[in-house]
């Protein structure tokens, strides 16, 4: 009998669909009307019965229309026909293009429970008519540009469990019947300009899940309400200007899974009811006033990963019970008054990623067993008082990335064994200690370092001639040691200020003014040594004879050899050596008028020769490859450093398709991928026009037109789709010309758009272990926290702009020693430069409109590469003001 229920149901749903195939559908006339009135790629339409739309669900008994869901499908257009669809109970247009005001008639959709605007461009006051909505559940207008206060109505919505409001720019303070609805599980209300206190009363008599209101102006206490009924699961308060202490009551949340109060005014002791909350994972309570000891209670927390406390005013001993954490990742102290030798407890955690206790107390010397944690990538121990020798087992912490000793006592020389951290890179810091002896030439295989500091120390001898082999190094620090010889001709010390060199007396040689002549002269005077000036010449000019017989010999014999290497090769290449493909474990195409087209071989084959590159980026190299079919992709083979992702196939392959189905006409989504051996290859649409650092700065100069309107259309266009991403919670690694892509029209979209989730598809994290982003393009914090951020990718598309206003590479040797881009820009009040002396005059000379609309958008562009994150403003921000520089 069960058995006939399906058919019966499915006998009853064809009878449905033939008998309205003969009559008219009571939704016709407004579905219709939609159809007409919204525009998108991302709408599906099957037939006249909407019922068979993308994204509609009908009632099966009168074909009412009861839920529209088009979440990111790149629609606009106006909405407030929707009005008209009486039974609708869930509407979902989050993740779209829809501007304007939200329209007051969708309050007359009485049986609405769902409600998702969130991720648009709606602007003005929240409706309060949406107060009329009896029956809602869930209300979520995040990300978008409204305006104005909470309106009062919305405490009529007695049925919410949900109400997210975040990433808007409201103001007022939050209301007190917040606190009065008795169904609230979740109340997100983050990054708006809401002030005053938050309400006593919330979480009285709800069940509080989540509470996010982080980057506010809220003041006042932490209200013990919050944790009335124990069931909150998430705590968001940061950047707020919070008084008082941590509530002991928290300790009652023992499904408590991220608390993160940072940044705040926050007084008093960590309490011990802490240690009750056994699901904790994350506790953040950096940057505020903080006094006490660490709580032993932390133990307790077996699932913690991340503990920051950093910049408050702890003091004491770090608890040996900590090191029972087995899942802790990161764990940060950092400006501090902490004492006690360096915690070897800690050491134990086989997940620690982090280690941060620099500016303490902290004494005694380094552990014998300081790389006993394999997963260690910072090691920042700077600023405290610890002594003796750094141990040579310091050459064991293969993953570190960096190393900060600075600010210490540390005595005896550099282990060369340092130079076996072949990953470090970010920093080697050994400034302001007691080392003394030469500098291990073995320092020069850190061919990743950026930044080496072994300044105030007692170092002798010269500067090894292999510290060339640093090949990424941008800073460095030689000063106030005892350091002799020429410095040795490597761009990265010539490009150095002379202060990097000083207090060297023997010392010289470029960036130095002191020349090595004059010292040598000095010391044969000093010395008494005076050599017959004849003897001299004479033995140079032989060994200049010598010198120059040998040369010209190896000169000849390399040519030669060269000559004979290239005859054989094209041989070779005449007798056409076919070349075995390797085997494709798997690969798919997301588009499937397209899965006929795309031959994996084919693809793979196109990647192995060096004639199909295209462009070599941070993260990939891309290959023009030409399918049999006559289609034409660009594939991006992930560098070694990210094949990782292949031990996560199944995860990576399920990010990849979710990033196939993500729509925004400014996104370049991959269409399909192919996975051989360790090996990701990435395809993608190959666009005519190449990339916008092409169109900038690889033009022919005599075919050169104006064209500022391009260049805006471009600039506005990547702000939206960077804009979306944020939006959708997705941080860019590497925004830069080179990764914006222009089709046959020039309409840019956004490329690498994946990687972020690839590099991590266990945690889909931004958190990364190499300098995120293009050199010029990196914005400053990145250096210190390697943590890509909003701000960060604000910062990167800033210098996108300033590439478009004066054509202008990120780094030249043009703009002067350690100066890019960014920084030429910003100096250019000081060097009395007037914006006109910036932009590219090609295009600010033509018309007084363009000059207008450059010096504007120069405005926007130092605004996104502000020093302080916290001045950048946000993309959404950023897309609204590019919009008035358009119409201005």
């Amino acid at each position: 009998m069960g058995s006939l229920i399906p058919s019966f149901y499915s006998l009853l749903m064809a009878s449905f669909l033939l008998l309205t195939s003969m009559a008219e559908l009571p939704d016709d006339a407004p579905m219709a009307a939609l159809k007409k009135e919204l525009h998108g790629v991302g709408w599906i339409f099957q037939g006249s019965n909407y019922c068979s739309w993308v994204g509609v669900t009908c009632n099966p008994l009168n074909l009412s229309v009861e839920a529209l869901e088009l979440p990111r499908h790149g629609l606009k257009g106006n909405i407030s026909g929707i009005s008209e669809l009486k039974s609708i109970k869930r509407l979902d247009l989050s993740g779209n293009l829809f501007h304007g005001f939200i329209p007051p008639s969708l309050g007359s959709l009485s049986g609405l429970e769902l409600l998702d605007l969130s991720g648009n461009k709606f602007e003005g006051l929240i409706p309060s008519s949406l107060g009329s909505l009896g029956s809602l559940k869930s209300l979520n207008l995040s990300n978008n540009f409204l305006i104005g206060g909470i309106p009062n109505e919305l405490k009529n919505l007695e049925r919410l469990q949900e109400f997210q409001i975040s990433g808007n720019n409201l103001n007022g303070s939050i209301p007190e019947w917040i606190g009065e609805l008795s169904g609230l599980r979740v109340f997100s209300a983050y990054e708006n300009h809401l002030f005053g206190k938050i309400p006593e009363n919330l979480g009285t008599v709800s069940e509080l899940e989540l509470l996010n209101l982080h980057s506010n102006r809220l003041v006042g206490v932490i209200p013990e309400s919050i944790f009335s009924s124990g069931k909150l699961q998430v705590l968001v308060l940061t950047l707020n200007q919070l008084t008082g202490s941590i509530p002991e009551s928290v300790g009652k949340c023992k499904s408590l899974s991220s608390l993160r109060i940072g940044n705040n005014k926050l007084v008093g002791s960590v309490p011990p009811s802490i240690g009750n909350i056994s699901s904790l994972t994350y506790f953040e309570a950096n940057n505020n006033h903080l006094s006490g000891e660490l709580p032993v209670e932390f133990a307790q927390c077996s699932n913690l990963t991340l503990l920051n406390l950093a910049s408050n005013g702890l003091s004491g001993f770090v608890p040996i019970e900590l090191g029972d954490l087995k899942n802790l990742q990161e764990f940060i102290v950092s400006d501090n008054n902490l004492t006690g030798e360096v915690p070897r407890s800690l050491l134990k955690c086989r997940n620690l990623s982090k280690l941060d206790l620099s500016n303490n107390r902290f004494n005694g010397s380094l552990p014998q067993n300081i790389c006993s944690t394999s997963r260690l990538q910072f090691l920042l121990l700077g600023q405290n008082s610890i002594g003796g020798e750094i141990p040579p087992v310091i050459g064991d912490c293969v993953r570190l990335l960096e190393l900060q000793l600075g600010g210490n006592y540390l005595t005896g020389g550099i282990p060369p064994e340092i130079g076996r951290i072949k990953n470090l890179q970010i920093a080697l810091n050994l400034s302001f200690n007691h080392l003394h002896g030469n500098l291990p030439h073995e320092l020069g295989k850190l061919d990743k370092l950026v930044s080496l500091d072994v300044s105030n120390n007692q170092l002798s001898g010269i500067i090894p001639f292999e510290f060339k082999g640093m090949l990424s190094l941008i800073e460095v620090n030689f000063s106030n040691n005892q350091l002799t010889g020429s410095v040795p001709i490597f761009a990265p010390f010539q490009k150095s200020p002379p202060s990097s060199f000083l207090g060297n007396k023997d010392l010289c040689g470029d960036p130095l003014i002191t020349s090595c002549t004059s010292v040598s002269d000095t010391a044969n005077e000093n010395n008494h040594h005076k050599s017959s000036y004849k003897m001299v010449l004479a033995v140079i000019g032989s060994g200049l004879a010598v010198f120059i017989t040998v040369s010209v010999v190896v000169i000849l014999f390399t040519i030669r050899e060269r000559q004979e290497m290239k005859a054989k090769s094209s041989e070779l290449c005449d007798e056409e050596i076919p070349v075995a493909s390797p085997l494709v474990i798997t690969g798919n195409v997301f588009v499937d008028s397209l899965k006929q087209a795309v031959d994996f071989d084919s693809v793979v084959k196109a990647t192995m020769k060096d004639t199909n590159k295209q462009s070599n980026g941070t993260f990939s190299t891309a290959y023009k490859a030409i399918m049999p079919s006559g289609l034409v992709l660009s594939v991006k083979k992930l560098k070694s450093v990210d094949r990782t992702v292949v031990n996560h196939r199944n995860k990576m392959i399920r990010e990849l398709e979710r990033f196939g189905n993500l729509i925004h006409p400014n996104l370049m989504r991959p269409i399909g991928y192919v996975i051989y051996e360790d090996v990701a290859l990435l395809l993608h649409p190959h666009l005519v026009n190449g990339t916008l650092a092409q169109l900038l700065h690889e033009s022919p100069k005599d075919e050169y037109e104006p064209d500022w309107p391009r260049r805006l259309s471009i600039a506005i266009s990547v702000a939206e789709g960077l804009a979306f991403l944020h939006q959708v919670a997705i941080i860019h690694l590497d925004i830069s010309s080179c990764n914006i892509f222009l089709d046959a029209h020039y309409n840019a979209l956004l490329g690498e758009i994946e990687i972020s989730r690839l590099l991590d598809p266990l945690k889909g994290t931004a958190s990364i272990s190499a300098v995120a982003g293009s050199f010029g393009y990196i914005p400053p914090e990145y250096a210190y926290t390697m943590q890509v951020t909003a701000p960060g990718n604000v910062y990167s598309f800033g210098v996108v702009l300033l590439e478009i206003l004066t054509t202008r590479l990120p780094v030249d040797e043009v703009f002067g020693e350690g100066v890019d881009l960014v920084k030429w820009v910003h100096g250019a009040p000081g060097r009395g430069e007037t914006p006109e002396q910036i932009m590219d005059a090609r295009l600010s000379t033509v018309s007084f409109a363009w000059r207008k609309q450059m010096l504007a958008m120069l405005k926007v562009a130092l605004l996104c590469t502000d020093t302080f994150p916290s001045k950048r403003p946000k993309m959404k921000k950023v897309v609204e003001m590019l919009f008035e520089v358009k119409q201005s």
